[in-house]
């Protein structure tokens, strides 16, 4: 049931015990400030947060079209495409920004990817990017100003799922500091997450759904109940929680599946299971800032919602969005999340959106078994 409330705030409410405390966020209007230099964002591809509660986007400037590029050729006062990595503060000033395809005829010492995808800052300030063109097998690690200090794999070179050297189509990426290695969602091509050392690069280990060895040959025929799909299908979202469990987004097969460091399945829970949309429901993943990390949420580009699970019992408490559209407070095509140490989430979407948005945590709020409410309209 949808309760209308004066406002826009949209509380999150859920199917656990009645008075669960459930998290309340609003959207944010003013975040963030606008571009300068006429820069335009193309399609936000990846988004992330580091350590100092600084936003990062990755963006796909080859997405914006003739129309959005006037100023460029010459045929009007706006726009040209802004580099491919911006970094904003939490005030939603932009504070630098670089990165993109190299000139011709230059050579700097990577293979910047096709079409830009999956962002990363690790505890260190690096900044990892990952591609899901049709010949991206690579991905990049920079540092915060965008000097090169790392390519995994190289591109058009992909061998498929059980290659150790290279990727095929990779979307997300995540650094768990703790064993300094990095897990890598592979993503669109192939079918497994993949890890390498964090500094070498040097392969280290890889796995499928359920934590089986990865068959390109399979059938991608999603299953909508019952035992899921035996093998990943567009695995795309990845992050490390506090206590070590690795939380995948398996698109396509509307599951977010949950293992040990070594690729020990763990559990999983289905994300709006019925969805027989092409483009799937896990997107992405981010958590709650407390230390127990009781929340986790998956931005759902089919439904226009993010879902939010209880990281426990896998049970979905609630969602916010639910409305598509262009407007404020409504998602098209959400696709990326990541999280501040305040709570806010920041999302970004592709397709038609080209948007990077922010929904401010306004703290727990009391609700009744089963309700959903809503911003007014």
């Amino acid at each position: 049931m949808r309760n209308l409330l004066p406002g826009i705030a949209i509380l999150l409410a859920g199917v656990a015990a009645s008075a669960a405390q459930l998290p309340k966020f609003e959207p944010d209007g003013a975040w963030p400030k606008p571009l300068p230099n006429n820069w335009m964002l193309g399609q936000v591809s990846g988004t992330a947060v580091d350590s100092h509660d600084h936003i990062w986007v990755l963006h796909r400037p080859r997405t914006l079209d003739e129309h959005d590029l006037y100023l460029q050729s010459g045929k009007g006062d706006c726009c040209i495409p802004a580099p491919s990595v911006l970094e904003y503060d939490q005030a939603g000033n932009l504070v630098q920004a670089w990165g993109g395809p190299a000139k011709a005829g230059s050579n700097p010492g990577y293979e910047w990817p096709d079409n830009e995808h999956g962002i990363f800052v690790d505890s260190k300030d690096n900044v990892w990017i990952t591609g899901n063109g049709d010949k991206d097998a690579q991905i990049l690690k920079f540092t915060k100003s965008g000097k090169f200090i790392l390519q995994i794999g190289h591109h058009g070179k992909s061998g498929g799922s059980n290659d150790p050297d290279n990727m095929g189509r990779p979307a997300g990426v995540v650094v768990y500091p703790r064993t300094n290695e990095v897990f890598i969602a592979d993503g669109y091509g192939n079918r497994r997450v993949v890890v390498y050392d964090a500094d070498t690069g040097a392969y280290k280990r890889h796995w499928g759904a359920y934590g089986n060895k990865p068959d390109d040959s399979a059938p991608r025929t999603r299953v909508f109940e019952g035992q899921g799909s035996p093998q990943f299908n567009l695995v795309h979202g990845i992050r490390v929680s506090n206590d070590g469990l690795v939380y995948v987004g398996d698109r396509v097969n509307n599951r977010v599946q949950v293992f040990k460091l070594d690729g020990t399945f763990v559990k999983e829970t289905f994300i709006g299971r019925k969805t027989s949309g092409a483009e799937g429901t896990a997107f992405d993943i981010t958590f709650s800032p407390d230390k127990q990390q009781q929340f986790f949420f998956v931005p759902d580009g089919s439904n226009s919602k993010v879902h939010i699970v209880n990281r426990d019992t896998l049970e979905e408490v609630g969602f916010f969005g639910g409305h598509g559209g262009h407007g404020f407070g409504e998602f098209f095509h959400i696709h990326s999340t990541a999280s501040d140490s305040k709570g806010n989430i920041y999302i970004g979407e592709v397709a038609g959106g080209h948007r990077v948005m922010r929904w401010n945590y306004k703290g727990l709020s009391s609700a009744s078994a089963g309700a959903v409410t809503s911003a007014a309209r």
